[in-house]
């Protein structure tokens, strides 16, 4: 579509789709894979808890990426923090020299 919003970043999470062809995005954004287990493919008590570490994991990786100089940082050095937060899965406070 012409008149789509051009992107700047694309994060996918679905854990099944690290290997998936993603559509085509406007603005040939930065894309990163940041996976996390699909909570809802757990059944019974342990759900709640697998929703609940979902959560952390996002809040943990969002947190790390509000930590980055990203509009100074050029292309390729955004790609490789992005590429790290989601490989590692570490927090905000444990990214400092982490991503070189």
């Amino acid at each position: 579509m012409p008149d789509a919003p051009q992107m700047d970043m694309v994060f996918t999470v679905c854990d099944s789709a690290a290997g998936e062809t993603c559509p085509l995005w406007p603005g040939a954004p930065v894309k990163a894979h940041w996976g996390i287990k699909d909570p809802a493919a757990i059944e019974g008590d342990a759900q709640a808890d697998a929703f609940a570490q979902a959560y952390q994991q996002m809040e943990e990786r969002i947190a790390a990426f509000l930590k980055l100089d990203f509009e100074t940082m050029a292309l390729d050095e955004l790609k490789h923090a992005l590429d790290a937060i989601g490989r590692t899965g570490i927090g905000a406070t444990d990214l400092a020299g982490k991503i070189s």
